[in-house]
């Protein structure tokens, strides 16, 4: 069985208010050309298809159209899970019209899967977390988990009668507890794999997750997921990578474009994995293309950064421009260097002679008033005038005694 491995798409998701869709159009299109080629039996996507629970109809149109595609009429299975992101309910609501394309929506670790035909194939056995796949003649148990969240995983796990000392067993061990319940549906001739949105331990975030975990209770332990799984698929990392301590079966796909400047250094990717039961798997990689890069450019000099602007202002890129200067940067300035290069998404001015983290320590020392006056000095080149600083002062005085008397 060929089984594809994705994620964290995160489609209708902005970049500092730009619209990412036109990207995230070509990456589905190419995506579906990946699953043909490749010949895959069934795709996971393991989480955070939207990046809000209220998505833009444009991106529900997307995903929608690209499970139609995947399906090729019910050719091949596909498995969706609900990530943090996503609403479960508003997720699986098309789950019914689905099923004939052969795609299985999974919005809570409560979840549970009719059993029955999709497309031409079968799930033959589910309950809670889990399903057992009947694809071409070879059967595979995925246990399901979408996100966990402290609520849903005690209803999955805890009834009304249970003793506070269950319920304040940590969120990791009740993680585990959770898969050693359901791996009795494993066996040994069905191919067993798990399907889940969550952040394990030692793996290291790309930098555009929202975070899932309140004081470290939301992370799990590598050790949790269970020893008879042969491939774990997970979501919520946006960095492609293999889960600590798990012999390297458990691993985040990762997001398919970067939607932070923090993820511009690794490369974007799925898994491709070959599994049959009871034997090990093969995992292959296929690389995502980066569709419109985003750059920083650090620039010596506003001259030079406007210069810079004019020689790239043909290309598609997002931008985000450090600009070394030894004075403030003005609207015009700004508004040249925007109106030239259309895709700047932040100006950054780096002052000359001034020690960051020296400037950052001191600045609790400084007094509003020392503050101001070496701006003005800096900016103006002119020292600032005491009936000045005097309008100013009042000004603020005044605010915050307002402010006090609301």
């Amino acid at each position: 069985m060929k089984i594809l491995h994705t994620g964290d798409w995160h489609l209708g998701k902005n970049l500092e208010g730009q619209s990412r869709m036109d990207e995230q159009e070509k990456f589905l299109n190419d995506f579906v050309n990946i699953v043909e080629v490749n010949n895959i039996d069934l795709v996971i996507i393991a989480g955070d298809v939207y990046d809000t629970s209220n998505p833009p109809a444009r991106a529900e149109k997307m995903f929608y159209d690209t499970l139609k595609k995947i399906s090729s009429d019910g050719k091949r299975l596909t498995l969706v899970i609900a990530g943090n992101h996503d609403n479960p309910e508003r997720l699986i609501a098309a789950g019914p019209l689905a099923r004939d394309h052969g795609i299985i929506m999974v919005g809570t670790p409560k979840t549970v899967v009719q059993t029955g035909d999709y497309g031409n194939h079968k799930i033959v056995k589910s309950g809670e977390g889990f399903v057992e796949l009947e694809i071409n003649g070879e059967n595979a148990v995925v246990l399901t988990i979408p996100y966990p969240s402290e609520k849903r995983l005690n209803e999955v796990l805890y009834g009304e009668m249970d003793d506070d000392e269950a319920r304040l067993k940590s969120y990791s061990d009740r993680i585990h507890t959770l898969f050693d319940n359901l791996k009795e549906n494993y066996r040994e001739d069905t191919i067993n794999l798990v399907a889940s949105h969550l952040f394990a331990m030692g793996s290291e975030e790309g930098g555009s997750e929202r975070s899932i975990q309140l004081g470290g209770s939301y992370i799990v332990n590598g050790g949790c997921f269970p020893k008879e799984a042969q491939y774990i698929a997970l979501g919520h990392v946006h960095k492609p990578q293999i889960v600590p301590g798990t012999e390297k079966r458990a691993r985040y796909s990762g997001s398919p474009i970067h939607y932070n400047k923090k993820e511009i250094n690794y490369v974007k990717k799925c898994f491709i994995i070959e599994a049959h039961p009871k034997e090990d798997i093969s995992i292959e990689e296929v690389e995502f293309k980066v569709y419109k890069p985003i750059e920083i450019w650090k620039c010596d000099g506003i001259e030079a950064a406007i210069e810079m602007c004019e020689e790239n202002k043909d290309r598609n890129c997002w931008v985000y421009l450090e600009i070394s200067t030894d004075k403030y940067i003005n609207e015009n300035e700004i508004k040249t260097m925007k109106d030239l290069k259309k895709d700047i998404l932040e100006i950054m001015p780096k002052i000359k002679g001034i020690d960051e983290e020296e400037d950052v320590s001191s600045l609790s020392e400084k007094s509003f008033e020392d503050m101001f006056r070496e701006f003005y000095k800096k900016e103006r080149d002119v020292e600032v005038e005491q009936n000045v600083v005097d309008v100013l002062l009042s000004i603020i005085c005044k605010e915050g005694d307002e402010n006090e008397a609301n």
